[in-house]
């Protein structure tokens, strides 16, 4: 009955009242704005790209300031991934901003498992938080939350096309992190060329099905530059700390002996799309993204893994209690099973061990008998030789002494004759 009530209550239509006087919760924005501002905010940027193809560089350029940067040789064994986490503010905003970069990306000769490591990193993050919710004791409050918000995917300027390596770790990314692909050291191909890689590069994106970040256009205070934006992408971007001076003021630019490319002129590069788009307007969205789109992907798949759904099959409410107990009695029963196969398959192990051991006490007692045979006829062929050898010895002693009888009876009869 309960249950009833609680349906027809539910679909009854809510009212509209007018308020008699003010009454105050017109300041929740305010004290929400109020309430994120103490606790302050975290952002977690992936770059994904080949050694040398200016990563660092960039990120200096983005946060106008110089964070830790390793050289890193050509010469890695494999791909890692390495997180670096700082505590910037600006005005009263604090950020806890972590740079993870990929060390090792592109440099191997086989590169069929480069991008493992880079999604193996994102699950992991992913899997941290999943743990932390489901704790019983929760502290999401002060959770350092390490979740990838945005990818920039760092793309050779070599004006031609996408290499197979882009394309397969773009793909497999896309339903994992945010995504947004910029052409690295764009001062190095011309307008045209890039103008046609531009072209390229999208279509041969949409071609493969990857699916890359779209700057959204449902809110109407940034539907418009958002939506122009969108046109402009993949970014071809600039990056450099160095300051030159141009005309009467001086700004971050790379010199070359033919001119002066500034990283902040619109004419020269899109840094300052890059920057507007992911820091000054988009910000946000990638983190609310994340949460909503790609984490509550990874969480829904990892929790029907585990045999949790929202409805059974009958499409009735699933409770979670009756979910645990059905898990734990199939858990239960595989441990079971599992001990069973482990005995039967131990005592297969002693019969056929044991079965061994008596062919084996059997082979040995049969060379034994073999042996003990051949012993007992060579010791009787060496009785028939000694036996044979004594019956020598005896007429050769025979002999010897006829011979010596008659050698002795000889002297004696010549004497005889003598005497005659």
């Amino acid at each position: 009955m309960a249950a009833a009530d609680v349906d027809v209550f539910s679909n009854e239509e809510k009212r509209n009242l007018s308020l008699g006087g003010h009454v105050g919760f017109d300041s929740l924005p305010e004290q929400l704005v109020s309430k994120s501002v103490t606790q302050g905010f975290c952002f977690n940027i992936l770059c994904v790209g080949e050694t040398g193809i200016g990563k660092s560089t960039l990120m200096n350029t983005l946060f106008n300031t110089m964070f830790e940067n390793e050289e890193a040789s050509h010469y890695q064994n494999g791909v890692y991934l390495r997180p670096r986490t700082y505590d910037l503010q600006e005005s009263n905003v604090r950020l806890k901003l972590t740079i993870v970069d990929t060390v090792g990306f592109g440099d191997q000769i086989n590169k069929e498992d480069s991008y493992k490591p880079i999604v193996d990193y994102i699950d992991t993050q992913f899997e941290n938080y999943l743990q932390e919710e489901l704790k019983i004791k929760r502290s999401l409050f002060n959770y350092h939350d390490t979740r990838i918000h945005i990818c920039l995917y760092f793309i050779a300027p070599t004006g031609h096309s996408l290499k197979s390596l882009d394309l397969v770790t773009m793909k497999k990314l896309d339903s994992k992190v945010n995504i947004i692909p910029i052409i690295a050291k764009a001062d190095t191909i011309s307008k045209a060329e890039l103008h046609k890689f531009k072209i390229k590069i999208m279509s041969e994106l949409v071609s493969n099905g990857v699916q890359i970040y779209q700057f959204p256009t449902d809110d109407e205070t940034v539907s418009e530059i958002n939506a122009s934006m969108n046109a402009h992408l993949p970014f071809a971007v600039v990056g450099s700390v160095e300051e030159v001076k141009v005309g009467n003021k001086t700004v971050r630019a790379r010199q070359y002996p033919w001119g002066v490319v500034q990283v902040e002129n619109e004419s020269h590069c899109d840094f300052v799309k890059l920057r507007e788009m992911l820091i000054r307007v988009n910000m946000e969205d990638l983190r609310e993204q994340t949460h909503a789109r790609h984490y509550e992907l990874y969480r829904r798949c990892k929790l029907e893994e585990m045999g949790f759904k929202d409805t059974d099959p009958d499409s009735e409410p699933f409770s979670l209690q009756e979910t645990y107990e059905a898990k734990r009695k199939e858990f239960l029963g595989d441990l079971q099973r599992k001990e069973e196969e482990m005995r039967q398959m131990f005592v297969n192990k002693v019969k056929e061990t044991e079965a061994e051991l008596k062919e084996k006490e059997r082979e040995l007692h049969d060379k034994f008998e073999q042996l003990k045979r051949m012993h007992q006829e060579e010791k009787r062929k060496v009785e028939e030789k000694r036996k044979d050898l004594d019956e020598e010895m005896n007429a050769f002693n025979k002999k010897k002494v006829s011979a010596e009888t008659l050698s002795l009876s000889q002297p004696l009869k010549k004497d005889k004759d003598k005497k005659n």
